[in-house]
């Protein structure tokens, strides 16, 4: 028995489905996914098994222009994922086309991922009538040689299967990079962290969920079989603590009962989560902060 194993790189702009995608592959919620743009901060690692490959997803940060040192390690992250992969799947929305961006991403496709196997993912083709599909496949073919392209939801899983199968098959021969019952190579206190800011994001609007991020300060596993997560929220200024908290706190309780929630349906036990706000006006500025959510900070110069 021949045994695969590798890494797949998603890349693509800002809410292009690629965390939905990675959640959808792996069977289980690794990756936030949020109506909110550029959520997906570090390279989230999804493991996926099919037949007898091991396919590891690298879920990278949205490729766009970027304006901050934050954007820029961003960017930079997503791209070092695809250099590092043996297959990149370059994700598009149906409904969207050929934007700037991805002719953008187009342009830098061949200096960035060359020697990669590439492949091109349609996503949310509910979206749109038969004919504009076709064009678009026509058109994005015609701009780069893609090896092979699928069309999907990833939302609703159409066409998905297809993708995993090729996907496997394109994978090296190798023994498996992970123990067979490890969907995720983050540690669980990022996770956990990700999970509590995706609660944020979708609860707060704007600028806002731009300006913060979320750290696991200790975790502890009780006897009783619970673990209390202590967390610490890091905003920008004094007004976004404010607005964070909420009158008489009812905000930050309603984020906290909801990341509790999600923690112990992935964990499969009871969570006691403690969440502190701090004000910290220049944690864009911090290599620390940058460190914990997996981004290097030197590639925001």
């Amino acid at each position: 028995m021949t045994t695969r194993a590798g890494f797949v790189a998603l890349i693509g702009e800002p809410n292009a489905g690629k965390s939905t995608l990675l959640n959808r592959m792996v069977g289980a919620k690794v990756s936030i996914v949020t109506h909110k743009v550029q959520t997906t901060r570090a390279r989230i690692r999804g493991v996926a098994i099919e037949d007898h490959s091991q396919i590891v997803f690298v879920d990278t940060p949205g490729l766009f222009r970027p304006r901050r040192r934050l954007d820029r390690a961003m960017v930079a992250a997503a791209w070092t994922g695809a250099a590092d992969a043996d297959v990149v799947v370059l994700l598009i929305e149906a409904h969207r086309g050929k934007t700037e961006g991805v002719q953008a991403i187009l342009d830098s496709l061949t200096e960035k991922a060359g020697g990669r196997r590439i492949a091109l993912a349609i996503n949310k083709i509910d979206r749109v009538e038969a004919p504009v599909l076709l064009k678009l496949t026509e058109e994005m073919n015609a701009a780069y040689p893609f090896e092979e392209t699928f069309l999907i939801s990833a939302e609703k899983g159409y066409g998905v299967d297809d993708l995993r199968r090729w996907l496997a098959q394109a994978m090296p021969e190798g023994p498996w990079l992970y123990p067979e019952d490890q969907i995720a190579d983050l540690p669980m206190r990022m996770i956990a962290a990700e999970m509590t800011r995706e609660k944020l994001t979708l609860r707060l609007h704007q600028e806002l969920p731009y300006q913060l991020t979320v750290e696991t300060e200790s975790w502890q596993e009780r006897k009783d079989g619970s673990a209390r997560i202590d967390q610490v929220v890091y905003v920008a200024r004094d007004g976004h603590k404010g607005i964070l908290l909420g009158k008489g706190g009812e905000t930050i309780k309603a984020i906290s009962k909801a990341a509790r929630e999600e923690l112990e349906e992935f964990l499969g036990r009871k969570v006691h989560l403690f969440l502190q706000v701090k004000v910290r006006p220049n944690w864009l500025d911090e290599a620390e902060r940058y460190s914990e959510m997996g981004l290097d900070f030197r590639d925001g110069n």
